[in-house]
Formats: structure tokens, C-alpha cells, sequence
């Protein structure tokens, strides 16, 4: 159970608007989806374990955003993460990835991570699908009694109680079997959460770790909810509570899928989507034994296992697609993201005024000025509004290495993590005025130190008092696409 327990995934896809407590029935949908966004890491490369997206018109073919590049990157816990979640908050106005913080990468065995890993998820918040916190660190596993890890985290609101139920798999022992189980709290802000409580358990010697719950409006097929897990097989169950009891629908045998207990393909990870418009479903399966990624398997009724079908006709893009999440997207929210990473997305460069051949880039987190910069993306950054002051101030954040920012640092320039310090914020804002050398161009003073401005000075990037008329050449630069 080693890589197959590297994926524990729930979709959370919330679909609905406001809840009433008094008569938690199906509420209101939210506008109509247009599109789809899947968030998921590729594999154990040295980048491979951070937060990836991808979108689609159909639901089954999939476009890479951001060039490919991951979107956020974890300067948190173990410094990478796995098996992201896309929460929707009931209202539309908020959403929240969770992940395991988990980086087989950097040398990590899989004994160590399930026996002595992180108890605790990786968070990020966003009121856009934009724009993203900085990433924080949630303990949901600290109360188990010699927890060693905390997997593969799902999270679905919850209307009986008015807040949300956040799940995972965590390894421990228990009643004399140390195995991983499915674990539970509540949480209304994905800050603070409630004791952890026993949420799964198959009971003998069988762990379960890929648990995904997904709501369905009209109860197709006798149930509200529906959840699937890899447990050996892919087992589907159904439920009107999302607390209450599950009953055993099936599984997947039937298609030659498993987890591993009975061979043929062996998958792991379900991620359900819904068909938008439709009563068509996919429950896709990450295929980590061949290494293929996602494969979809079709049903128009969950109520039974034996209607899923298998399909063919679907892409998954250029990167491979590992255990991850799938969220409904309304226009605005497709428009939003797609503005943020899609193909068309404005990336900049800052071209230097008196070496009009080099360009701003970071190397090895230094910043310089360079001709010829491989890759290309290293000299690009999104002109954002200031971190500490959004009105006629910028910050530039880079292309491929998400919420990391340039900022001075004793008068330097680096490439730096936004540790959301306003510090940091200070440090990373410039006032975007007219080119000290020349009025067509540009130059950046300073938020916090407003006698200084951005320059280069044997192509090294910081921040100075300008006078000279080399100087001020110095400090000239103009912003290109």
C-alpha cells in the first residue's frame, strides 16, 4: 500500500447556495457552470508535488494552466504537497484547497511519512480562485493518539451543523491494529477545528485511505450523498447525512478496477464530476500502478455500481494528473481563472532602458539583468496590484515560481516567498512613475523607502538614492508582454 496510500482525495464539490438549518434540503443552485478546473500535483519530481490546474470546457478534456507550471508552491510544513481539495464555501464567495503536506521528493521514505510524517494539512484561501493566501498549516491529526501522518484531505459542507466537515486518513493504532482509518472534524474558517473523530473504519486489517464525498442535488439513484474509497476495491456507498450512516452500493470489480486487492487495473484516489447540465457523472481513478494519471468511469445513476462504464474519449493535457480535485466553474469563475493562468494571460517582462538587449530575472533567487534568458519564464512576472498599497502601486510576482515576489532585502533584490508579513508586503511594493531617464518609460520608487528606486548596478538588481544621470538611466526599465 505505498504509492496507493500516497492519495487520499475528496472533491467537496459544492454546488449549491445557502443552506437553512431549520430544513437542510438541496438549496438554490449557484449560476450556471460553464467549465471545469482540476487541481492536482504530477508525481515525486523535484517540483512535481506542489498545486497544478487545469481546466476544461466538457469535462473530460483537460488543458494545463500556467504553461504547465504549478500555480502555488508550499513554503510550509515539509515544503511540498499532495492530493489537493477544492472547497467551494455554500455561498460562492469563498474557497479554500487543502492538501497533505507530504514531498516524497526530497528523499522522504514512505515508512518515515506514514509512521513519522505531518499531522497537519496545508491551506490556502481565496475569494476568487484567483488570487490565493499565503499557504498555513492546519493540525487535524495532533489529538490522535500516535498519529503518524494525516492524508489525502477532502472537505464538504456540512448543512446539518452549519459548517464543514474536513476528512483524511490518518495511520495509528487502534483497538491493538495500527492501519490508516478515516478521520473527521468540523471547522467553520479552516483555522480552528473540533477533536478528531473516528469517521471510517473497515474493520480486520483493511486500510482505507482515498475517501471522497460528492452531494447530489435530486438524489439520483435513492441518496444525497455518495462517497467513494479506496479501500482495497473502489467502493461506492450512499447516504442522506453526511455524518449519519453509509450503505455499501459496491464497487468496481466488475470493470476489472481495484485498489490492489484483487490485481487488474489498480487505481486509487476517486475524484468525482458531475457533467454540467446533465445527470451524467465520472468518477475518475488515478491509475498510479501503470502511471498513467486519470481515467474517467461513467454513470447516469450512482445508485448502482453495475451502470459505471468505462470511456476512452478524454485528454488529460500535457502533464500527468495525479490524485486531485474537480470544481464546477460558474462564467465568472471560469473568466477569473483563466485570466489569472490561461493561455491568454498577460505575463511581463521589464526591459532594462540602457541595456535594451537584457531583462529583468531571477537566478537563483537573485535579480539581475540578462540577454538571452533560458528558460524565457525566469524574466517573467505578473505586474500585480502592491502588496501594501494596491492604489498606484505594483508588485511583480514570478511566472514559474507562484507567490514569490521581488523585494528588496537589505537594499537587494531577491526573489522571496510572501510570508504575508506586512514587512514583506512593504518590501515587495513599487510606485510605477515616469522613467527618470527618459518619461516613456518607467521606473519604481520605493513603498518603503521612497528616496530609493529600483536599478541595476553591474546587472544586479536594488534598490538606491538616484542623482546621476547614469543612475537615473539605471533606474529606467519598461514593462513589455
Amino acid at each position: 500500500m505505498r504509492r496507493r496510500i500516497s492519495t487520499f482525495l475528496t472533491l467537496a464539490v459544492l454546488l449549491f447556495g445557502s443552506w437553512s438549518l431549520a430544513a437542510p434540503q438541496p438549496a438554490a443552485a449557484l449560476d450556471p457552470f460553464t467549465g471545469y478546473l482540476m487541481a492536482h500535483f504530477i508525481g515525486e519530481s523535484a517540483r512535481g508535488e506542489q498545486i497544478y490546474l487545469a481546466h476544461s470546457r466538457d469535462g473530460r478534456n483537460w488543458t494545463d494552466l500556467n504553461g504547465g507550471g504549478p500555480v502555488l508552491l508550499s513554503t510550509v510544513g515539509t515544503q511540498g504537497v499532495r492530493d489537493p481539495a477544492l472547497v467551494r464555501s455554500p455561498a460562492g464567495d469563498r474557497y479554500w484547497i487543502i492538501a497533505t503536506d507530504l514531498r516524497i521528493a526530497s528523499g522522504t521514505s514512505w515508512s518515515d511519512a506514514a509512521n513519522r510524517g505531518s499531522r497537519s494539512l496545508v491551506v490556502w484561501e481565496s475569494r476568487d480562485l484567483a488570487n490565493w493566501s499565503v499557504p498555513r498549516l492546519l493540525n487535524v491529526a495532533g489529538g490522535i493518539s500516535g498519529a503518524g501522518d494525516a492524508w489525502a484531505p477532502e472537505a464538504i459542507y456540512n448543512p446539518a451543523t452549519g459548517d464543514y466537515v474536513v476528512y483524511w486518513a490518518t495511520n495509528s493504532a487502534l483497538n491493538g491494529v495500527t492501519k490508516h482509518r478515516i478521520w473527521y472534524v468540523r471547522t467553520s474558517d479552516f483555522r480552528t477545528v473540533t477533536a478528531p473523530q473516528l469517521y471510517i473504519d473497515r474493520g480486520s486489517g483493511q486500510g482505507i485511505i482515498d475517501t471522497q464525498i460528492i452531494e447530489v442535488a435530486n438524489s439520483l439513484g435513492g441518496y444525497r450523498y455518495y462517497r467513494a474509497s479506496a479501500d482495497g476495491q473502489i467502493t461506492v456507498e450512499g447516504s442522506n447525512t453526511v455524518l449519519g450512516s453509509w450503505t455499501r452500493i459496491g464497487d468496481l470489480q466488475h470493470l476489472g478496477i481495484s485498489n490492489g486487492a484483487t490485481g487488474g487495473n489498480v487505481v486509487e484516489g476517486p475524484m468525482w464530476a458531475q457533467t454540467n447540465g446533465t445527470n451524467e457523472w465520472h468518477l475518475w481513478l488515478d491509475q498510479y500502478a501503470t502511471g498513467r494519471g486519470y481515467m474517467p468511469v461513467r454513470s447516469t445513476n450512482l445508485g448502482s455500481t453495475q451502470n459505471f462504464a468505462t470511456r476512452s474519449d478524454y485528454s488529460l493535457g500535457t502533464t500527468r494528473k495525479r490524485h486531485g480535485s474537480i470544481l464546477n466553474l460558474t462564467a465568472a469563475e471560469e473568466s477569473r481563472v483563466l485570466a489569472k493562468w490561461g493561455p491568454s494571460a498577460v505575463l511581463n517582462r521589464i526591459q532594462s532602458y540602457n541595456f535594451q538587449t537584457r531583462y529583468v530575472r531571477h537566478s537563483n533567487f537573485d535579480i539581475r539583468i540578462d540577454a538571452s534568458v533560458s528558460p524565457v519564464q525566469d524574466s517573467q512576472f505578473r505586474v500585480v496590484p502592491g502588496l501594501a498599497n494596491t492604489s498606484g502601486y505594483v508588485s511583480f510576482e514570478s511566472v514559474n515560481y507562484p507567490g514569490y515576489y521581488l523585494r528588496h532585502y537589505n537594499y537587494d533584490l531577491v526573489l522571496a516567498a510572501n510570508d504575508g508579513s506586512t514587512t514583506f508586503a512593504g518590501d515587495a511594493t513599487f510606485r510605477q512613475v515616469a522613467g527618470l531617464a527618459d518619461s516613456s518609460w518607467s521606473s519604481f520608487q520605493s513603498y518603503n523607502y521612497p528616496t530609493r528606486y529600483l536599478r541595476h548596478y553591474n546587472y544586479l538588481l536594488r534598490v538606491d538614492p538616484i542623482s546621476t544621470a547614469t543612475e537615473r538611466a539605471d533606474a529606467t526599465f519598461r514593462i513589455t508582454g
